[in-house]
């Protein structure tokens, strides 16, 4: 995959800001040309720097929001990632380092959803520890 430049980057701050937005809006605010634009954002496609596009829907802005550390038992980390992607509440995952193996993005729209999910989680086998934070605000 080739280096993205500065150009690059901010044709993908503008995708995400909205990426239905026509392409001459998102070349404009990149500050190029539409046809420079298209080259580029099909180079990077092509390249696998942009993995795909995605739609965020008004009803999946859940109320509230967790942040969830998960210490995985010994090799087990491959299963549990499996069994975690297969919780629809789960936002995003991410592996990571220090005291801490995994830490997912929850979405939910009710502190009972909220409940239960972090209750699935616990009960996945090679799941060991958990610390959940509630997201209050955005800076």
């Amino acid at each position: 995959m080739q280096p993205l430049d500065s150009t690059d980057r901010r044709l993908i701050a503008e995708l995400r800001v909205d990426g239905r937005a026509p392409m001459a809006q998102i070349a404009s605010r990149a500050g190029i040309s539409r046809a420079t634009a298209e080259k580029r954002i099909a180079r990077m496609v092509e390249s696998g720097a942009i993995l795909g596009f995605t739609v965020r829907a008004a009803h999946e802005q859940s109320a509230i929001r967790a942040i969830m550390m998960i210490e995985v038992a010994g090799r087990t980390t491959s299963a549990v990632v499996r069994n975690l992607k297969g919780l629809p509440e789960l936002h995003t995952l991410h592996t990571t380092n220090g005291g801490w193996d995994l830490v997912a993005e929850i979405r939910v729209e009710s502190l009972a959803e909220l409940d239960r999910v972090l209750r699935e989680v616990r009960l996945i086998e090679g799941v060991l520890n958990s610390e959940t934070s509630l997201l209050l605000s955005s800076a």
